[in-house]
């Protein structure tokens, strides 16, 4: 096993998967992180496990957290519903924090593993304009984890990885087709049923399937 050990961020869905084929690809010793936070699409949880499974992480972990508790979004609280038109601005699919939330407990686990880098799936070109998935983000939160952390305090500094940051969606797809990543065990929909089966209508399932069809490879997605 490789000694260079990454912290992946694995929600389940075709973005992440790929994060994780390509730090595997490049020569790490993956150690993939999800979180159970309350959101409403369950199914990304057990994608996020299968995903794991086929890419051979050494471990992966799933972190109980409460953002249902705190509300604000359509992916935490069923009350609001999830949009299935194009919307102005940031949607209210933004679940206010999350990838502050989900990077810092990924800077904890990788620095208690000894791990440099961790990696995180975030997109700024067919996105859904979510501030927390901008380039100016990451590089904040790469220098917070050098300041807050004995490690980078003692010179063992992280470093934030987002390599799907300025891909467009047939790209991301294509180079996953080629780490041979198995889109049909992901799941990328706001509203999935119990089995995984995709609305087809939300923000995350449109870019899905137009990436699918611009990188003229064939959608593996299940719908409903």
């Amino acid at each position: 096993m490789s000694s260079k050990k990454a912290v992946i961020l694995l929600s389940g869905g075709l973005d992440s998967a790929t994060v994780v084929a390509m730090a595997k690809d490049q020569g790490y010793a993956c150690y993939s992180m999800s979180f159970d936070y309350g959101q409403r699409h369950r199914a990304e949880l057990q994608a996020a496990e299968r995903v794991a499974k086929q890419l051979g992480v050494v471990e992966h972990k799933v972190i109980g957290l409460n953002l249902n508790g705190m509300g604000g979004s359509a992916l935490t609280d069923s009350s609001i519903d999830v949009p299935e038109s194009p919307t102005e601005g940031i949607p209210v699919t933004y679940v206010p924090a999350r990838n502050t939330v989900f990077l810092s407990l990924a800077l904890g686990w990788a620095e208690v593993l000894g791990a440099q880098d961790i990696f995180i799936g975030v997109n700024a070109v067919d996105y859904s304009g979510y501030p927390d998935c901008r380039p100016e983000f990451v590089e904040a939160f790469e220098r917070m984890a050098n300041l807050a952390t004995k490690a980078g305090v003692e010179g063992q500094g992280f470093r934030i990885q987002a390599p799907l940051q300025n891909m467009s969606k047939a790209q991301i797809v294509q180079a996953g087709v080629r780490l041979g990543v198995d889109y049909g065990l992901t799941v990328s929909c706001y509203q999935a049923d119990e089995q995984g089966r995709a609305c087809g209508k939300c923000d995350s399932c449109r870019l899905r399937a137009a990436g699918f069809a611009q990188a003229e490879v064939a959608d593996p997605t299940r719908y409903f």
